[in-house]
Order: structure tokens, then C-alpha cells, then sequence
């Protein structure tokens, strides 16, 4: 609990406080941070746990932190585990300063236990032409990352011979028709899930979102049944004043809106409502 976004999730949940971790965390931090709070949440954190809050989007860099451990934790071999994260953006921006919440796919795709990258849901200009530049090319190359979109397209990566590590859909019925299918070919799966990939009528997260609705993420999370061994959720609304001045240029440019659009309760009770359900759903799928 970085930044107290997430209400009440089950009578069972863990809370660990980390607020004083903000600051350093949130967005972005140097790789000799993260290995700082990796090694303080090591000690804190249970042996056993289903699925892991994080809070805002601006923490999805977690999901790596996670990812480690449960390879740690289980002794994961090689190539054995499928990474499916639903989000709005690619998460695979190049970023100089060390990790971010926008480029950590691309240290999980270097994971010796990680064989593929499934980014579903994308709709963010971030890979198109323009902007093909920033994302991180060697995932590609070596055959780990596919991006699954709505409307955008990464047509460019066919200049790498990689055009069918893009897939581009109409409409997200059609792209998650298209997806469970490929779940059915996966071993164990991993599966990171940022709530900008959903409509801003089904969760407000602050982020530029999506156009998928809750129905998408319980059809991918039918399709991992019985294979589903970690997740984790992010994309709960927080505005936070960063006090050094890097991180307010960084964040203001990406976008973060920092306005809520209804009264403080009712998104309460909605981003509430959106943890409880995936979670007994996550809970089902983990039933090995």
C-alpha cells in the first residue's frame, strides 16, 4: 500500500504499508532503488499469496519486482511461464534512468523463465509509426513480446520481420476471440492486469484508457484456468505531489490527469467493485 488507493479486497488480504516508498517507487527509480525495496519487501512479504494490489498505475514497474520473486520462490525453469499483461500502453517504452511503469515488459521479457509476452488491449498511440522509435526493439528480436491492439497499429515491426508479433483488431470482442485460443496453447501463465485497459465507464484510473469492459477480463481470466500461477492488479486512481521537480516534468508529460470525475465515495465503491470481482475470479483460475 503505497498510496492508499485500494479499498477492502478480502477479509484474508495482507496490507503491507509503504507509503514512506512513495517518493522513491512511484513512476519511475533507479535499478539500485528497486533492488532496495525488492529486498525489504522480501522479508515482508508471505511465502503464499494469490493476487497482488498495487495501487496506481504508476507502480505496474512492480509487476517485475513480483515476477522475480515468484521465479525465485518456485525455482521456475527456463521458458516455462507465459506473461499476459492486459493494459492500454505497451509498457515497453525505452526509458534512460533506469525502470519505469512504462518499460518494465521489456526486463520481464529478459527473464530466463519468462518464453512469451502477450500485451493485450492496447489502444495508446505509443506503438505506432511515430513513436516506433521508443519502443524497445530487442524483445522483438528475440521472438518474446506480441502486441495485441484495437485500432492501433505496429505495422513497422514488419521492417524487423516481426509483422506478426502484431495483431491489430477493430473491436476488443474481436481481439479477445481471437486471444483465448492462443491461452490454450500456454503452460503456466502469469498475468498482470492495469485497469487503463478498461473504458473509463467501467474504471476511472486517471490514465489516457482503453475500450475494453469487465466481460474481456473474465473471459481471459476463464481462459487461464488451471494455469494461472501469480497476478497482479494496478490502475487504482491516486493523485500524489511529487516533491522533486524530475518526476512532476515526467508524469505531467504522460499524461496523469489528477481530476477525479465523480464524488470521492461512489469511485470508491466502483474501484472496490472492480478488485472484489477479478480477484474471486483469480482465485478460481489458480485452482490447479
Amino acid at each position: 500500500d503505497f498510496d492508499a488507493s485500494v479499498p477492502p479486497v478480502a477479509v484474508d488480504e495482507v496490507r503491507i504499508d509503504l507509503a514512506g516508498w512513495q517518493e522513491a517507487i512511484r513512476f519511475g527509480c533507479s535499478m539500485r532503488v528497486f533492488a532496495g525495496l525488492e529486498d525489504h519487501l522480501d522479508r515482508l512479504m508471505p511465502q503464499e499469496y494469490d493476487c497482488v494490489f498495487t495501487g496506481s498505475g504508476d507502480y505496474h514497474h512492480l509487476s517485475l519486482l513480483l515476477l522475480r520473486r515468484l521465479a525465485r520462490l518456485r525455482g521456475l525453469p527456463p521458458d516455462s511461464l507465459d506473461l499476459v499483461v492486459c493494459d492500454n500502453h505497451p509498457d515497453n517504452m525505452r526509458y534512460l534512468f533506469g525502470l519505469h511503469c512504462g518499460s518494465w515488459v521489456r526486463h520481464a521479457s529478459s527473464l530466463a523463465c519468462v518464453r512469451r509476452v502477450h500485451v493485450i488491449g492496447i489502444t495508446s498511440p505509443d506503438i505506432g509509426l511515430f513513436r516506433a522509435w521508443e519502443n524497445y526493439l530487442m524483445p522483438f528480436v528475440r521472438k518474446k513480446l506480441w502486441y495485441w491492439s484495437v485500432g492501433q497499429s505496429a505495422n513497422w515491426l514488419g521492417l524487423l520481420g516481426r509483422g506478426a508479433h502484431s495483431r491489430r483488431f477493430r473491436t476488443a470482442d474481436a481481439l479477445i476471440a481471437a486471444f483465448t485460443p492462443v491461452l490454450g496453447e500456454t503452460g503456466a501463465v502469469y498475468l498482470s492486469i492495469d485497469k487503463d485497459v478498461l473504458s473509463p465507464s467501467a474504471a476511472y484510473t486517471g490514465w489516457d484508457q482503453g475500450v475494453c469492459g469487465p466481460a474481456h477480463l473474465e473471459a481471459v481470466l476463464r481462459g487461464c484456468a488451471g494455469r494461472l500461477i501469480g497476478c497482479d492488479v494496478t490502475g487504482d486512481f491516486s493523485v500524489y505531489a511529487y516533491a522533486g521537480r524530475f518526476k512532476r516534468l515526467l508524469s505531467r508529460r504522460d499524461g496523469l490527469t489528477g481530476t477525479l470525475p465523480d464524488a470521492p465515495e461512489s469511485l470508491r465503491a466502483e474501484r472496490q467493485a472492480m478488485n472484489i470481482r477479478p480477484l474471486e475470479m483469480i482465485r478460481e483460475a489458480t485452482k490447479m
